[in-house]
């Protein structure tokens, strides 16, 4: 006697009970496409936001927000990778900052090393601590640079200010007696 089993089409709707076609999955379908949605313009709205902090050409802040939007999700993964490093505000800030240091730079407000105190560029002396600032001309008095081979007053030739070798260089290492 041969047995024939016979198989029952299954449809879709018998595996999963019509899921599919219910109203649950339409309003959970809907919701993810509207979250979804929301965050590609939320994503699309930040590239354009963070574009006019860090660039000053509207055209390409009207660019950084196009890219944003046009790839969905890959357009801010790119504006990421291309986008300048700093906000506009830090580079002012900063290039006030380099003026500021170049200003004080510029001042010839000069100071004695030692005592900090208030100097003239024809002082020789501080006249406050008394520290030796610059070396006077042998042939005018004038106060000279320390860099300058010949004065510029007299033309006299200023001698090296280095060591003389009339005097003995002594120097104690540690531990020697």
């Amino acid at each position: 006697m041969t047995r024939y089993f016979l198989l029952a089409a299954t449809t879709d709707d018998d595996l999963f009970g019509g899921f599919f076609e219910s109203d649950t999955w339409a309003v959970a379908r809907n919701l993810a496409i509207f979250f979804v949605v929301v965050l590609w313009l939320a994503t699309a709205y930040w590239v354009y936001k963070d574009a006019r902090r860090r660039v000053e050409d509207p055209w390409l802040v009207a660019m950084a927000g196009l890219l944003g939007l046009v790839p969905p999700f890959l357009g801010p993964i790119i504006y990421l990778f291309f986008r300048p490093p700093e906000y506009l505000e830090d580079v002012h800030e900063r290039e006030l900052e380099i003026r500021a240091m170049e200003a004080r730079l510029a001042e010839s407000d000069l100071r004695c090393p030692v005592c900090r105190g208030h100097v003239e560029p024809s002082y020789l002396v501080c006249p406050i601590c008394t520290t030796r600032l610059k070396q006077a001309c042998s042939g005018c008095g004038a106060p000279l640079e320390a860099i300058w081979q010949v004065c510029p007053h007299c033309a006299t030739a200023v001698p090296p200010a280095g060591v003389t070798l009339d005097e003995p260089i002594t120097r104690q290492q540690p531990g020697i007696r």
